[in-house]
């Protein structure tokens, strides 16, 4: 299946059914009366955030949705027909835009959370409800009240609670398949991850999603390389693992150069935990592991871990680095809306 996470539709609701001008016709009833029913209601557009989906791709095939519109009244008092309304499903975390592409219509962050898109038309009301005692026989009746309609973009960013960043060849395809069961592409060309890609990763009896999304370059925010396209699918992380190949000549410069591309991107990406670590440690001798360790540790003056994806070394231990920083954070929100609410501890 392809990857897709941005997609415009365009979305229209059913206009209601006009009301009937109907009167009575009956053998021996002189004096029947109004009967014109009522016109049905226009059905409504419904967005659905559903599970076991990760892609729009669906929506590149089909960018048109328009629910039923309500029959007209008929005689006898007879209402017309509802139209029928339209669901769209979409992944959990899937935002929904404006046709500016800015203005947030509703986030769906949670499986089985519904929003009302476009809501029906009403049917117009039929004669029999102007009837009054200086009006025996109207012949007026309302016609449907009109639809919604609209465009807008559809923006995935996917739920994962750990993401993995840095330059290509950095090792995070093969971290990503050392820590679960997820089977990305693994080369040892530039460029090999095209998507972002998930693994669900168990650690002490418990589990994390992790995110792989493409490298970036310097000058990814000016549009290089793959530019910063997937860099929205790390907003919701609580965590984030920075990979660098223990090989790079300047494993400073390099930890530097992707800060600075997520710092241009958003100020929400560089504000978030952070996990060093230098990778392929099974690429080079340890004491020369151990010294490009001590550089970058100098550089930075955060900690950083060794990993090996082909050899398991030091996966563990950073996968309970993330599960910290992850209940950490998790917590920390909770505290945060306790606190909005007036919680006293």
């Amino acid at each position: 299946m392809k990857f897709l996470d941005e997609a415009k539709v365009h979305v229209r609701s059913g206009r209601g059914g006009a009301g009937a001008v109907s009167f009575r016709r009956e053998k021996f009833i002189e004096y029947g009366g109004p009967d014109g029913g009522d016109g049905g209601r226009g059905g409504d557009v419904i967005v659905e955030a559903v599970e076991n989906l990760n892609t729009l791709i669906d929506f590149r095939y089909q960018q048109h949705f328009k629910a039923e519109i309500g029959m007209h009244g008929m005689g006898r008092n007879r209402t017309g027909h509802s139209g029928k309304s339209i669901i769209m499903k979409v992944p959990v975390g899937t935002q929904i835009l404006a046709e500016d592409r800015e203005t947030l219509i509703v986030d769906m962050k949670k499986a089985g959370q519904t929003h009302l898109l476009c809501r029906g038309g009403d049917g117009g009301r039929g004669n029999s409800h102007f009837k009054s005692s200086t009006n025996q026989a109207p012949r007026r009746a309302e016609e449907g009240w009109p639809n919604e309609e609209m465009s807008v973009w559809l923006r995935l960013k996917l739920i994962a609670d750990a993401g993995l960043v840095g330059l290509p060849n950095a090792g995070k395809s093969t971290f990503l398949a050392a820590s679960s069961s997820a089977r990305p592409k693994i080369a040892d060309y530039p460029f090999t991850t095209l998507h972002p890609q998930l693994g669900v990763v168990e650690i002490d009896d418990n589990e994390f999603v992790l995110a792989d999304i493409p490298g970036l370059i310097e000058g990814a925010s000016e549009g290089k390389g793959i530019g910063t396209r997937f860099l929205g699918h790390l907003e919701r992380c609580e965590v984030l693992l920075h990979l660098i190949d223990c090989a790079d000549e300047d494993p400073v410069g390099t930890y530097r150069t992707v800060r600075e591309e997520l710092e241009n991107y958003a100020d929400i990406l560089i504000d978030k935990p952070e996990v060093v670590a230098l990778s392929k440690a099974d690429q080079l001798l340890p004491e020369m592991v151990e010294e490009q360790r001590e550089i970058l540790e100098k550089g930075i003056g955060k900690k950083v871990f060794i990993v090996s994806g082909a050899t398991q070394q030091g996966v563990k231990d950073v996968h309970r680095e993330l599960r910290r920083h992850i209940v950490g954070e998790r917590e920390r929100r909770a505290m945060e809306g306790r606190e909005d609410e007036g919680y006293q501890p």
